[in-house]
């Protein structure tokens, strides 16, 4: 198995792309950024650490998402963490329930 992390540079189109697609979606969009890290290996301590290269996917998310249509949540936690998994199913479930009321 070989792993590669991804550059400050790469992070950053990472972003624009996920922006893009979150604009384009036709329902309700929220994206959780967990600011201390998106992977297993790239939280403090760990070999693929590099939270330049985070900021920079996040920077990206929230310069290029339109903010009147994506809702941007930034968690101080890490995505392995129990309470972004929990703010991500409360999420998902309350966009469920919006959509639920405005189908016939």
């Amino acid at each position: 198995m070989t792993l590669m992390r991804t550059t400050v540079e790469e992070n950053a189109r990472l972003g624009r792309i996920v922006a893009e697609k979150a604009n384009a979606a036709s329902g309700p969009v929220s994206i959780v950024l967990p600011l201390r890290g998106v992977s297993a290996i790239d939280a403090a301590g760990q070999p693929f650490y590099n939270p330049e290269a985070d900021a920079a996917l996040f920077a990206a998310i929230r310069r290029d998402s339109r903010h009147d249509k994506v809702k941007i949540i930034e968690m101080d936690a890490h995505i392995n963490d129990p309470e972004v998994a929990g703010r991500m199913a409360a999420e998902l479930l309350s966009m469920l329930n919006r959509s639920a009321h405005v189908l016939p």
